[in-house]
C-alpha cells in the first residue's frame, strides 16, 4: 500500500521530518542524494534544499515542482519498512559460462 505524505518539516543539515496518512514517520536524510548528481546537485544548495513542499494531490514532498522522491521510498527511509517488492532492485543475472568442448 503507497501512504501518502502529510507533514514535512525541515530538521537540520539535509534531514527532514516527515509523517504519512497512516500516522507513521520519521526523519530521513538526504545527504546521500548529493551523491546520486543529475536533478539532486541542486541540493547542494542548502537553501534550494529547504524550500520543499509537500504536493497534495501526489502526496509526496517536491523541491520547486521539479524534483520529488517516490512515498515509498521516503515512507521505507522514515520508518524502516520494507520496500515494495516491485521497487526492489532486480538482480543482474549471471554471465553465460563458456563450455570447453573436447574434440
Amino acid at each position: 500500500m503507497i501512504h501518502d505524505l502529510v507533514f514535512a518539516r525541515y530538521k537540520a543539515e539535509y534531514k527532514i521530518e516527515v509523517r504519512f496518512d497512516d500516522g507513521k514517520g520519521g526523519i530521513v536524510d538526504f545527504s546521500s542524494y548529493l551523491e546520486k548528481g543529475g536533478v539532486f546537485d541542486r541540493f547542494k544548495d542548502i537553501t534550494f534544499f529547504k524550500n520543499f513542499k509537500i504536493n497534495e494531490e501526489l502526496g509526496v514532498i517536491t523541491w520547486q515542482d521539479e524534483i520529488d522522491i517516490a512515498p515509498e521510498t521516503l515512507y521505507s527511509e522514515a520508518t524502516g519498512a520494507a520496500l515494495p517488492s516491485w521497487m526492489e532492485k532486480q538482480r543482474k543475472p549471471s554471465a553465460n559460462k563458456s563450455i570447453q568442448r573436447t574434440a
